[in-house]
C-alpha cells in the first residue's frame, strides 16, 4: 500500500493522496552522481565541508523546495511523461506542465505554444507537418533552417500521437530529419527515444498519484487571442484552474504560473484558493529600464495580492567587491515588501565555466564569481540562505534535492 504522505507548505501541512491503482508511485528518491560531483569540484570552504559531510545522509523528497523544471531536461525530453518520472524520482517535491492549448482547445504540455518542430517528431510526420503553422524550410547558402509548428496547428488526439525529443534543431539541415538534433553537447540523447507528451490532465493524475505539488504554467499565446474568434485569454486561464476543480485537487498543492501579470491578477480576483499561490514569473528584468520597473513594483504588487515573485536567478544575485555572491537590489526589495521568491532555472547554463565567459543569462550577473562547475552550489547556497528563495526550478531537480535534504529544507 502506498502509505499517506505529508507535504509542509508555507507553513501549512497537506495531506498526501493515496496511491490510485494504475499509476506507478515514487518513494526510492535517487540524486545519483551528479550532486557528489559538483561539491568534490568546490573549492574547500565551510560550505564543500558542509555538503560533504551529508553524503550518506537518507535522501527524500523536498516536498517545494525542488521543482522539476519541465521535467529532467538535462538528460530527458522535456515535458515527456519520462521526464516527469525522472523528477519525481530525483527527489522533486513539485512538478512542472507549461500548460498551452491545441486546436481543438485541450490543454497540453508544453513550454512553448509553437516548438513542436524542436521538441517533437511532427517533422518526420508528414500529414501533421503539412498542418504547420511555418512548414519546414532546408538551409540555404544565405538561411539557415527553418519551422514553426504550433500546439494550436494540431488536435489533442494528434498530439498525443507525436515522439517527444530533446530540444534541438540543426540549422544547417536540409532535410527534416537531419533538423531532428543540433543541441549541446551537454545534454545527452541516451534516453531520446520516441518519450511520450502528457496532456494537462494527465500531468495532473501523474502528479496527484505521487503525492507531488503542482506547478502549471499559463503559457503566453503565440497566436492572437481570442484564438478562432472566441477563445479568450480569461476563459484560457479558467480552464486550467478548472482542470484542478473538475480532479477535485486542493489548491494549496497548486501553484500556478504565468508572465503575464493578468494572468495573476485574473486567478486572484476569480480563483481566490488558488490565487493566493499565484507565481508571477517576472521576465521584465531582461531589460535594464524593465528591471528598475520590477524593484519599483514590489509594493503595488503585494497590495495586488501578489504573494510569490519569480525572476530568473541571474535577477536575484550581484557579486560583491570580494567576489562573493550576495543579493541583488531585486532581493532586497521582493523581500522589504514581505513577497515569497522563487527562481529558475538552476543546471541550465550548461558548464559553468563557458556559461560565464560567454556571459549567459542565468549567471550574467556573477560570471566574474564564477570559475567553474564547483560553484553550483555557491549559486544555490547563496539563493537559498542569503536571497531567503522559497524554491528552485532545476533542469536537474537532483542538485537541489540533495541540498535540501543536506540543510534540512524538507
Amino acid at each position: 500500500m502506498y502509505a499517506l504522505s505529508l507535504l509542509v507548505t508555507a507553513g501549512v501541512v497537506v495531506a498526501a493522496p493515496s496511491y490510485k491503482p494504475g499509476w506507478p508511485s515514487v518513494t526510492n528518491i535517487q540524486v545519483g552522481p551528479r550532486p557528489f560531483w559538483l561539491v568534490d569540484q568546490m573549492e574547500d570552504s565551510p560550505l564543500k565541508a558542509e555538503l560533504a559531510a551529508c553524503s550518506e545522509k537518507p535522501i527524500h523528497h523536498a516536498p517545494f523546495f525542488s521543482i522539476s523544471h519541465r521535467g529532467g531536461p538535462l538528460e530527458f525530453p522535456e515535458h515527456s511523461r519520462e521526464g516527469l518520472y525522472a523528477g519525481a524520482r530525483m527527489g522533486a517535491g513539485v512538478l512542472e506542465c507549461d500548460v498551452a492549448f491545441t486546436s481543438d482547445r485541450q490543454l497540453v504540455c508544453r513550454h512553448s505554444q509553437c516548438d513542436l518542430h524542436t521538441t517533437t517528431d511532427i517533422l518526420l510526420r508528414p500529414e501533421l507537418a503539412a498542418k504547420c503553422t511555418t512548414p519546414f524550410q532546408a538551409a540555404t547558402a544565405e538561411s539557415d533552417a527553418t519551422a514553426k509548428c504550433c500546439t494550436s496547428d494540431i488536435t489533442h488526439d494528434e498530439f498525443l500521437s507525436l515522439c517527444a525529443k530533446m530540444d534541438s534543431s540543426n540549422p544547417d539541415a536540409t532535410t527534416p530529419e537531419e533538423y531532428q538534433y543540433g543541441g549541446p553537447d551537454w545534454r545527452t540523447t541516451a534516453y531520446d527515444n520516441c518519450a511520450t507528451p502528457v496532456d494537462h490532465k494527465t500531468y495532473i493524475k501523474i502528479t496527484d498519484s505521487l503525492g507531488l505539488q503542482f506547478t502549471p504554467e499559463l503559457k503566453t499565446p503565440e497566436v492572437e487571442m481570442p484564438f478562432q474568434g472566441n477563445y479568450t485569454q480569461e476563459m484560457y486561464a479558467q480552464q486550467l484552474i478548472d482542470e484542478y476543480k473538475e480532479a477535485c485537487i486542493n489548491p494549496k498543492r497548486v501553484w500556478p504560473q504565468s508572465f503575464l501579470e493578468d494572468d495573476i491578477l485574473y486567478w486572484i480576483k476569480a480563483e481566490p484558493r488558488f490565487g493566493k499561490q499565484a507565481v508571477y514569473l517576472d521576465e521584465r528584468v531582461d531589460t535594464e529600464e524593465g528591471y528598475e520597473v520590477a524593484v519599483a513594483s514590489m509594493d503595488r504588487l503585494s497590495k495586488q495580492g501578489v504573494r510569490i515573485m519569480a525572476p530568473p536567478i541571474f535577477a536575484l544575485l550581484n557579486t560583491s567587491a570580494e567576489g562573493e555572491i550576495v543579493p541583488s537590489a531585486y532581493a532586497k526589495a521582493a523581500n522589504r515588501a514581505g513577497l515569497d521568491i522563487i527562481t529558475w532555472s538552476l543546471e541550465r547554463s550548461g558548464p559553468l565555466k563557458e556559461a560565464a565567459e560567454t556571459g549567459e543569462y542565468y549567471i550574467s550577473t556573477i560570471a566574474d564569481a564564477i570559475t567553474g562547475d564547483g560553484d553550483m552550489y555557491r549559486i544555490v547556497d547563496a539563493l537559498a540562505r542569503k536571497v531567503g528563495v522559497k524554491a528552485m526550478f532545476s533542469d536537474w531537480p537532483a542538485t537541489v534535492t540533495y541540498y535540501a535534504n543536506c540543510l534540512g529544507l524538507n
